[in-house]
């Protein structure tokens, strides 16, 4: 199984190369990039059985022992991002086969898109895996050289605009994780993780503190929190609706997991938990905020995807078992509607021509299936009952509650404030979309959606309702990540059986 470890960075590698070679066979293309996507899945699957029964699973690239050599590490958060990244990218890959964005000169050729996707997917699965933070530093830097090229894709002035926005920001983010990087190894020696997590508490409080917030800075900004985050609204709408799917679902995510990761396993403690619970609340309640302003669905899910953050960084910051484990959840839950939504949106501008909410009405008149497709996810991210939605936020909530003081109470009236909005914003986009008389882009004639296209939203809305009935199994698999988060000996031991140098 440990030989398993390394495909999920290899094979799509492997496919990109491919990819370039059959640069004239699309048809090749589009099948290599289905078969090495279909394959991470079906690995990550594996993987993630393997880790959630026996422990951490770990590799050792090149056989050079840890903490001298790279290693890979699927622990069972690591597993399940794999899993649900896997699915995420299969889907949203099937998509834009559909809507044939590799074939149309608006978005790129086929020589462009396939490798650069399977780049950007090798990109994420080396970040889930990093056993140490240089790995992770590559990962990330894998990523936004993919994604680069994606945001930009057919050179339009509009996202060539606000492309340039997003490469600095990205820029500036790597910059001060390298930086920090530095630090961590002028200050310790390694850079390894597992050796991290002894070397870091024997650190005076002083320099311990001014690394965690360095770290923080840099996955903040990758995660979009606030006052972080007033980049990504202006990023994403501009580009193909494939690869905004993409980066709502996935991008912000890994940012978050890097949190999660470096906050339980190098900085436990809670030394900076309060400056967490702020920057949780505030994430929630302006970016919420935003989506309501909004009069076009893709900006107003790009601040959903914003508001919806905070929830995630609230369990970060609470720490408690509980709280982990709804993060975890509602990351899961948070990567597939999130997608879905953004894959709805498309849909919504290949049928109607615009997802400018001014110009759009009587989509549910026309398109009855458009309609369910957007109304469940959209239920599911507001928190409606018996959704994930729902279920990761009471969680949470519940997670709040349980540790009281002021700050959590805050925390909890936000939340619950930021599910009512969200419905509201939602329940906007439904009146005026989908239920009023139809507007001027819908009083033209219209086309038939492309079936690849209905076929892949429609499969991660019926990922999203897995979550649902899958709840229970679910909420062990992060209940227990979060224990072993919490106690950082399965990680550690199974990276450094000897016990760390």
């Amino acid at each position: 199984m440990n030989q398993l470890l390394p495909l999920p960075v290899v094979v799509p590698l492997l496919g990109a190369a491919l990819t370039l070679i059959l640069v004239n066979r699309p048809r090749l293309q589009r099948a290599v990039s289905v078969v090495a996507l279909g394959t991470n899945l079906v690995v990550a699957v594996l993987l993630l059985v393997r880790a959630h029964r026996d422990g951490p699973v770990v590799t050792e690239v090149g056989g050079w022992p840890a903490p001298v050599g790279i290693v890979l590490v699927a622990d069972q958060l690591a597993a399940l991002m794999l899993v649900v990244s896997s699915a995420v990218t299969l889907c949203v890959l099937v998509y834009s086969i559909g809507q044939g964005r590799a074939e149309t000169s608006e978005s790129a050729p086929v020589s462009i898109y396939h490798p650069t996707y399977l780049v950007l997917t090798a990109g994420i699965c080396n970040a889930f895996l990093a056993g140490d933070l240089f790995n992770l530093f590559v990962g990330f830097e894998i990523l936004l050289a993919a994604s680069f090229v994606l945001i930009t894709l057919g050179g339009t002035e509009a996202r060539l605009r606000t492309g340039s926005t997003y490469v600095v920001v990205g820029i500036l983010s790597s910059m001060i994780f390298l930086a920090g990087v530095g630090l961590v190894y002028a200050a310790t020696g390694t850079l390894n993780l597992a050796q991290l997590a002894g070397r870091l508490d024997a650190l005076p409080d002083g320099v311990r503190l001014a690394l965690q917030l360095m770290l923080l800075l840099a996955f903040g900004i990758k995660a979009a929190v606030f006052p972080l985050s007033a980049w990504l609204p202006d990023s994403y709408p501009t580009a193909p609706a494939p690869v905004t799917a993409v980066f709502a679902g996935l991008l912000t995510k890994v940012g978050v997991y890097a949190i999660i990761r470096t906050e339980t396993l190098l900085f436990p403690g809670g030394q900076v938990a309060n400056l967490l619970m702020v920057v949780a609340g505030l994430t929630m309640v302006v970016g919420v905020l935003g989506a309501v302003a909004q009069s076009d669905m893709k900006r107003l899910f790009s601040f959903t995807l914003v508001s919806h953050i905070g929830y995630m960084i609230f369990g970060v910051a609470l720490s408690t078992t509980a709280a982990l484990s709804g993060a975890i959840f509602y990351v899961v839950h948070h990567i597939t509607i999130q997608t879905t939504l953004f894959l709805v949106a498309g849909l919504v501008e290949e049928r109607a021509g615009s997802t400018d909410l001014r110009r759009l009405g009587g989509l549910a008149r026309v398109t009855p299936l458009l309609a369910v497709l957007f109304f469940v996810p959209a239920m599911n991210l507001a928190g409606i009952p018996p959704f994930s939605g729902f279920l990761g936020k009471v969680g949470l909530l519940q997670a709040g509650v349980a540790q009281g003081g002021p700050l959590p109470w805050v925390l909890v009236v936000a939340g619950t404030a930021t599910s009512l909005l969200t419905l509201y914003a939602a329940s906007r986009v439904w009146n005026i979309a989908f239920w009023r008389a139809p507007q001027l882009a819908t009083a033209e004639p219209v086309t038939r959606l492309p079936g690849l296209m209905v076929g892949a939203t429609t499969a991660l809305v019926v990922l999203g309702l897995a979550l649902t009935v899958a709840a229970g199994p679910l909420f062990q698999v992060t209940a227990d990540a979060a224990t072993d988060l919490r106690l950082r000996t399965p990680y550690v031991r199974a990276v450094l059986p000897g016990g760390p140098p």
